[in-house]
């Protein structure tokens, strides 16, 4: 079973917007923190933005004002507005949790969705 699952990439223009979403199964939700990552080709992936669990968010400068991270915690689902899309935010975007214990860390991904802005 995958823990995590990706949904709503897609084709958009230059301005455009999208939703993302990241619905979780067969972990506790609430007890990780909540990120997405993107990796364009030819680049290492990097951290886009990221929610804890008390709901405090991280954003790259590269997307600071034009995107927003959110949790619902009772629908175990991360989602990821992103507006005034730019072709330099094409890439295959990944959902994180992490949870770090006493005992170690954990770390699911999802299988990744394809953002192309194009026009």
């Amino acid at each position: 079973q995958v823990p995590l699952v990706e949904s709503g990439g897609g084709l958009v223009q230059p301005g455009g917007s999208l939703r993302l979403s990241c619905a979780a199964s067969g972990i506790i939700f609430s007890m990780y923190v909540m990120g997405w990552y993107r990796q364009a080709p030819g680049k290492q992936r990097e951290l886009v933005a990221g929610i804890t669990r008390s709901g405090s968010t991280n954003y790259a400068d590269s997307v600071k004002g034009r995107f927003t991270i959110s949790r619902d915690n009772a629908k175990n689902t991360v989602y990821l507005q992103m507006n005034s899309l730019k072709p330099e935010d094409t890439a295959v975007y990944y959902c994180n949790a992490h949870r770090s214990t006493v005992v170690g860390q954990y770390d699911h991904w999802g299988q990744g969705t394809q953002v192309t802005v194009s026009s």
